[in-house]
């Protein structure tokens, strides 16, 4: 089946919430789930995330004030995957930037440089290696380089660093998409691919 890639607005919130009340993550553990609402625009402070309910209704407003941003991947009306890829500068403040992201260089990679980030993929599990993701990724760079931005960065982790996941996306997908290795240490890496060829 063919598989479309729609971008997140706030008309698909209920397709959203569905997506992750549906697919399991990696320890099928649902009081884990996420909703992605950690990767966000929003300022974390003094936000509640302790439940799932909790992150589900966070997720439901944040898709609607546009402060979760990203991709679904849709086979047929059904969502079987989802990349998150927001511009970093509007995420510094998010939960999961402050709690994992501290390996991450804050560097300017150039004066006026505008970078949208990509911080995670979850593809449904009957869904998975068929390319989801790759094409998630594709979307995500054309997108952004009409947009005006200069580069896409994203954080793969190493080996099992903070879970067994592989949210952050697998390092070779990456370098086969045109994204080179700016940073690296024990935790994991930065990518980065130049969206104009100046860079």
């Amino acid at each position: 089946m063919a598989i479309s890639i729609r971008r997140l607005v706030p008309e698909l919130a209920e397709d959203y919430v569905h997506f992750f009340d549906s697919t399991p993550h990696d320890d099928n553990v649902d009081e884990h789930k996420c909703y992605c609402v950690c990767w966000c625009s929003d300022d974390s402070k003094g936000k509640d995330f302790s439940t799932v309910e909790k992150r589900r209704a966070y997720a439901w407003q944040y898709v609607k004030e546009g402060k979760i941003q990203g991709y679904l991947a849709y086979a047929g009306q059904q969502a079987v995957g989802w990349c998150n890829a927001n511009t970093k500068s509007d995420c510094l403040e998010c939960e999961s930037w402050r709690r994992f992201m501290g390996y991450v260089p804050l560097e300017d990679p150039g004066e006026d440089s505008k970078v949208k980030s990509i911080f995670c993929f979850v593809v449904a599990p009957e869904w998975k290696r068929k390319g989801i993701a790759t094409q998630l990724l594709e979307r995500v760079c054309a997108d952004a380089a009409r947009e005006g931005f200069d580069i896409v960065e994203a954080y793969p982790h190493k080996g099992a660093y903070y879970q067994a996941s592989d949210f952050g996306g697998h390092l070779e997908m990456y370098l086969k998409n045109g994204f080179q290795v700016s940073f690296e240490n024990e935790q994991g890496y930065v990518v980065r691919k130049y969206l104009n060829e100046q860079a």
